[in-house]
């Protein structure tokens, strides 16, 4: 009868996947064979494409929040957004920009990085194995109140939600945007062999950073160095994601539509919601349509 034990291990992780989500964050710390995609990637339940919309309507600047994305002359400039900052739940930060590569941390040898420091901001974490963002470090430091270190956040690339959390800063001179961990940016961009010296230059992946205390991921889940239970992290993320959503009145999956009547004929990002769809509000169209009369239209 020993033959039990192991069966019941098994049973339990098929109906539990989380289970496996807790881990020896050591064990993955390589460049090559960093946690898979799926312990940190959002519920098909989140309604991605229409939150990739809304974001590129907000219009809101934050205080001390435009920076380039890289430090040559002429670079482009982005500006991080409070429009949904002052929700009651799921208030957020959110932005549009490049994604960089950074390997601060425990993983600062990684290849093509040039200028790696051994600590990151909130301890030493590794690149390779805990999916994290950057924000400048002005803006961290004025909002500090907000965003005291490891708060949850998103990035939308290539259609796809992956969460993480505000792990580092940068303090080059001039402070620039868009930058995520070895692990977040790959995971993005898996065919591009993203590194320390080449990173995603254009401005298409959104960034939304939750704030408050109530959004940071709690020390139980991880360590200085690891992200140890990737299930708490997946949780508080479809949480706080899902709060977003209600506040700006989308809901449903990725592809449901929150508006009524026929769908248009033109093609858009966010099916359901292109020119000519019913609308109620801005955020109920996709790309830069307004809402005109009820109906997407353009600008």
């Amino acid at each position: 009868m020993t033959f039990l034990l192991p069966v019941l291990v098994a049973s339990l992780a098929l109906v539990n996947p989380t289970v496996a989500q807790s881990v020896d964050g050591s064990k993955y710390n390589s460049p090559t064979a960093g946690p898979p995609s799926s312990y940190f990637a959002a519920a098909t339940s989140i309604p991605v494409a229409a939150l990739k919309s809304a974001a590129a309507k907000a219009s809101t600047a934050a205080k001390d929040a435009t920076y380039p994305i890289n430090n040559s002359g002429g670079a482009a400039k982005v500006t991080i957004h409070s429009d949904w900052s002052k929700f009651s739940e799921g208030a957020a930060f959110v932005w549009v920009a490049d994604m960089d590569v950074d390997c601060d941390g425990i993983d600062y040898k990684c290849k093509g990085n040039q200028d790696g420091q051994s600590e990151t901001n909130f301890g030493a974490l590794a690149a390779y194995e805990v999916p994290w963002i950057v924000i400048p470090d002005k803006f961290g430091t004025t909002y500090q109140s907000v965003l005291p270190g490891n708060n949850v956040g998103a990035v939308i690339c290539d259609g796809k939600m992956f969460y993480g959390i505000y792990g580092d800063s940068d303090g080059d001179d001039p402070e620039v945007i868009g930058e995520a961990s070895w692990l977040m940016a790959r995971t993005c961009f898996p065919n591009d062999d993203l590194n320390g010296n080449a990173g995603h230059g254009s401005v298409d992946v959104t960034y939304i950073l939750f704030t408050g205390k109530d959004s940071v991921l709690p020390s139980s889940a991880l360590n200085k160095n690891y992200i140890t239970d990737f299930s708490t992290l997946r949780s508080m993320g479809d949480s706080l994601m899902g709060s977003l959503a209600k506040n700006l009145g989308l809901s449903g999956g990725s592809e449901t539509s929150t508006t009524t009547g026929s769908a248009p004929t033109t093609t858009c990002s966010w099916s359901g919601h292109c020119l000519g769809a019913s609308c109620s509000t801005e955020n109920d169209c996709s790309d830069d349509f307004v809402c005109t009369s009820g109906k997407c239209a353009n600008p």
